[in-house]
């Protein structure tokens, strides 16, 4: 038996724990997650490993990507294959023009037999929308801009510009 905790990405505390079989395919725990926070499991997903800080890791997405079938996807991982110890992390990430994250930590495993994914907590309401999510990359574009704004202010009157005289 394993217990996860899944924690929505939002100001507000959106949190479930939920406990299933250590043989469950991720595939089935994207299913089951995205159930227990009310959302239909219908859009594009991928699970992320990640470490103690949460930095973003191996993907393994929804379905196979490969052209040639031998890449990870989530029905070809169990969870106990990929959350091994106490405390091991995942990002799960569904519906990718949504963007809703989740932060998923393994909290609890025994050798209890479980029969049926369960959630057995529920903190906190969905919101309706997504957060809007900043990435760092379009910070750094935007500081460049403003620290570069006028920089090729020179270049903008090229008709008055002598160049025969070059």
């Amino acid at each position: 038996m394993y217990k996860v905790r899944a924690i929505l990405d939002v100001e507000e505390d959106v949190i479930r724990t939920i406990m299933f079989d250590e043989n469950l395919s991720l595939e089935k725990l994207h299913f089951d997650i995205a159930n227990a926070f009310g959302l239909e499991g219908n859009e594009m997903a991928s699970f992320y490993k990640s470490d103690d800080e949460w930095n973003q890791g191996l993907e393994i997405p929804l379905f196979n990507m490969a052209e040639a079938g031998e890449e990870l996807s989530m029905a070809s991982c169990t969870t106990k294959d990929i959350l091994e110890n106490k405390n091991d992390k995942l990002i799960y990430v569904y519906d990718f023009l949504q963007m809703w994250t989740f932060y998923i930590e393994l909290i609890e495993s025994s050798e209890e037999a479980v029969a049926e994914t369960k959630t057995i907590l529920s903190v906190g309401e969905m919101p309706k929308d997504a957060p809007e999510k900043v990435f760092e990359s379009d910070q750094l574009l935007s500081d460049f801009d403003d620290e570069n704004r006028d920089m090729f202010n020179d270049f903008e009157d090229l008709d008055s510009l002598d160049l025969d005289n070059y």
